[in-house]
């Protein structure tokens, strides 16, 4: 746990009790604060009061005496669509609104670090896809050349749940737009920006707060070094904004999919499968990543070039790198390739929840039996069209069944209702060559709880077909 930082003997306010609410809340109270906690659902409350935490409802005035901050867990609205009442609360008895990336970043360092022979770093990593791939492929390589290094935020363990920093250490962080946008503190020493596509659009207020959010990790965090994937306009604003030198390009390292990139500065890119890295024009390596069972398709080499990118900026060698992607599984419910029997093949891409993940999924395969639906996102699937020429069929679940339907007039379609019967479905249809592929473009709340248990429900679907097959 790493205690926080500057509330010593001071009342601190904690909204939400999730996994970063109660870590935030007990390192507060390690740091010597008094936290004071709420959240809108009475088993979170109770979980809270069995940890000893002083449980008040934060609507009523009283528990707000002498609060100095609120601390705000993700999944809670400040702003938009609207604020949520408690956060209204907060700003009329002028209380600062952080998060627990606030207090990690006011928190990390301490006077122990002037006996480190080598400062710990801190990389975080954001974007609409890839994020959570492209942090635990980082902490990967990392781990593989002998580094110590921690993985947390969205992925792994809450922030202020990992440990204090020890000599020459990494922390790689994935950070969602739900907490960039939020944080007082903002200082990594390497930031990456994956890329943008339309999500969570409604708590932004559109696509405009939507990169906002993301562009503050750099802005105001001001790292270091700035790995920005070029590929849509969004990134190459950011990059020209974060462009010092005029020639070097730096802090910037650029990073593509869909063009070449050379030139006097700093760039990695994927083209045909190799993954090349330019800098002062000239090339200086190469590595083939068309064989990499734990990195296919394009949007998986794009998360191997921002990989790439963080770790040669550590220090480590192409060749060490090289290696180490060779060894990397993959991570569950990410375009995980599950096995095959009879000459068809499944993959669980669960994390596929918008439009422009499921296409990069569906372009990284060929001959797709394709499950698609949930909870839809404005817009549908229109935005699919180019990419459906080599799905085979689709079995639609969920709520979006009826409505993707409609949208799919030229591709050979059934409705399924649910994952159990999509993938028999899917089964007594498919050829030998073929792909099962769960890319929904959709959230998971209409019928599960989260994308995993979505995700490891077409597991459990699969598993008899595989293992009789295994058989």
């Amino acid at each position: 746990m790493i205690p926080v930082r500057g509330y010593k003997d001071k009342r601190v306010a904690v909204l939400g009790l999730g996994r970063s609410g109660l870590s935030a809340a007990l390192a507060l109270q390690a740091g010597g604060a008094s936290p004071v906690v709420w959240d809108d659902n009475e088993p979170a409350r109770a979980a809270a009061h069995d940890l000893g935490l002083d449980v008040q409802d934060l609507s009523k005035d009283r528990p707000w005496v002498d609060v100095v901050s609120l601390i705000l867990s993700p999944g809670i609205p400040h702003l938009y669509p609207r604020p949520h009442p408690i956060v209204a609360k907060a700003w009329a008895m002028n209380v600062v609104v952080d998060n627990d990336i606030g207090l990690f970043f006011r928190s990390y360092a301490t006077r122990d670090w002037d006996m480190f022979d080598n400062q710990p770093q801190v990389v975080c990593v954001t974007g609409s896809n890839g994020k959570s791939t492209t942090t635990a492929l980082i902490t990967h390589i990392l781990r593989a050349a002998g580094k110590p290094v921690q993985m947390g935020g969205n992925i792994g363990r809450g922030v202020l749940d990992l440990n204090p920093a020890t000599d020459g250490e990494v922390v790689v962080m994935e950070l969602s737009s739900y907490q960039t946008d939020v944080a007082r503190s903002l200082t990594p020493d390497i930031g990456v920006f994956m890329n943008l596509s339309p999500d969570h659009l409604d708590r932004h207020g559109g696509m405009g707060g939507y990169y906002a959010a993301k562009r503050r990790l750099f802005i105001e965090g001001g790292p270091e070094r700035a790995i920005i994937g070029v590929d849509e306009i969004e990134g190459r604003a950011l990059a020209n904004e974060m462009r010092q030198e005029v020639v070097s390009g730096d802090p910037v390292i650029a990073i593509s999919t869909t063009q070449k990139l050379r030139g006097a500065g700093w760039s990695v890119f994927a083209r045909k499968g190799f993954l090349a890295e330019w800098r002062k024009d000239r090339q200086m390596a190469s590595i083939d990543l068309r064989d990499i069972q734990g990195l296919p398709g394009a949007h998986n080499h794009q998360n191997a070039c921002a990989a790439y990118a963080v770790c040669r900026s550590l220090g480590l060698s192409p060749k060490v790198i090289e290696s180490a992607l060779h060894s990397f599984p993959g991570l569950p419910h990410r375009c995980q390739v599950l096995g095959a029997a009879r000459g068809i093949t499944f993959v669980n891409d669960s994390k596929a929840t918008n439009v422009d993940a499921a296409a990069k999924s569906i372009g990284a395969f060929k001959n797709i039996r394709l499950i698609i639906g949930g909870q839809p996102k404005e817009g549908g699937i229109a935005d699919l069209a180019p990419v459906l020429g080599d799905v085979k069929s689709a079995y639609l679940i969920g709520a979006a069944a009826e409505e993707f339907a409609k949208q799919l007039p030229d591709t050979p379609h059934q409705i399924s209702g649910t994952i159990e019967a999509a993938v028999q479905q899917a089964i007594e249809d498919a050829d030998v060559g073929d792909v099962v592929l769960l890319a929904p473009a959709c959230a998971s709340f209409d019928q599960y709880k989260n994308f995993e248990l979505r995700g490891d429900a077409f597991v459990a679907a699969v598993a008899p077909f595989l293992a009789e097959g295994a058989g």
